[in-house]
């Protein structure tokens, strides 16, 4: 069989969000129930231009392909005019192991999906009443992340938190144009105090948000910790929360925001949660305004399964 390669236009031009977030919460649930395979995530790390690059790979058992995918960060491109990100999936047959399709989606559909995983976390832990989005960063995903909160929250009274005052300036224009309501920041205090709903989405190797500032009934979605030394929370959030979520629990006491608690011995395996678990069980989810409740996404190989899968064969059904 022919192998088929799309292009970065006929991928977006086959996704709808809401068909396509309902298939990566089949995915985490299906990932919490053992029925997919995903090897041990393989990383390859440029320190002296800042970058990484992370390959995941794996199959949902019993199906039809299995995926691999090449995802690349090297944050310092914006200087010299390129994007930061960068990447391509590959599907393959699980029975004869033929490349079928190649998808040359240049990053887009794991930024897509990591924003995504983000939007499911918020509509099982955000609050009822989300008062104000707090985004801590000004990059790609803190762009998408708030992008694909519209699907699962009203709130569109945003505070951004960043250190450089043009890509505030920026932010708060792109994202005025989709809707939303953005005050800028550079003080982190500002955005704790009035935002019950966090995305954190920086490359920091730091602590930014620390266990004395955070409210009662805040939920917090720390995504930028996907790699050994990457941290935005102090480890005491983590002991503070009422609940802790993990996208991978073997993942985020590895290499996320977890795995500095853990490390600490301030929070234990068993307390917490995966994601695909939370959505399966309505008990482990937040149950009332007054819990801290905290999601760790590293990104599971799981995401880029559903996704590839659900582009190829939209696509398959477009020839």
């Amino acid at each position: 069989m022919k192998t088929q390669i799309f292009t970065l236009d006929q991928i977006k031009s086959s996704i709808q969000i809401p068909e396509l977030m309902t298939s990566i919460e089949e995915g985490f649930t299906l990932y919490s129930q053992r029925k997919v395979v995903v090897p041990p995530v393989g990383l390859l790390e440029f320190p002296e231009v800042h970058g990484d690059v992370h390959i995941k790979y794996g199959y949902i058992k019993n199906d039809e392909y299995y995926v691999i995918k090449i995802a690349s960060n090297f944050y310092e491109n914006p200087k010299i005019g390129l994007i930061s990100n960068n990447g391509l999936m590959l599907i393959n047959s699980q029975k004869t192991g033929e490349l079928l399709g190649i998808l040359l989606d240049e990053g887009y559909l794991t930024n897509i999906r990591t924003a995504i995983a983000g939007a499911i976390a918020a509509k099982y832990l955000a609050p009822k009443v989300v008062k104000k989005i707090g985004i801590v960063g000004t990059g790609i995903q803190a762009h998408l992340q708030l992008e694909m909160l519209k699907y699962v929250t009203e709130c569109k009274d945003v505070i951004v938190y960043g250190r450089n005052e043009n890509s505030l300036g920026k932010y708060k224009n792109d994202m005025e144009t989709q809707g939303f309501q953005v005050i800028t920041t550079q003080n982190i205090d500002k955005l704790i105090k009035e935002c019950n709903l966090i995305v954190t989405t920086t490359p920091s190797d730091e602590p930014i948000l620390f266990a004395n500032q955070i409210k009662e009934g805040a939920h917090i979605t720390a995504m930028g910790a996907d790699t050994k030394g990457k941290q935005e929370l102090d480890p005491k959030i983590i002991q503070k929360a009422d609940i802790v979520v993990a996208d991978s629990i073997e993942q985020c006491i590895d290499h996320g925001e977890l795995s500095h608690a853990f490390n600490e011995k301030l929070i234990s395996r068993d307390k917490i949660i995966e994601l695909g678990n939370l959505i399966a069980h309505t008990n482990l989810q937040r149950q009332n305004d007054k819990q801290i409740t905290i999601a760790d996404l590293t990104g599971v190989a799981v995401q880029d399964i559903q996704i590839a899968q659900y582009v190829y064969n939209k696509l398959q059904k477009t020839k």
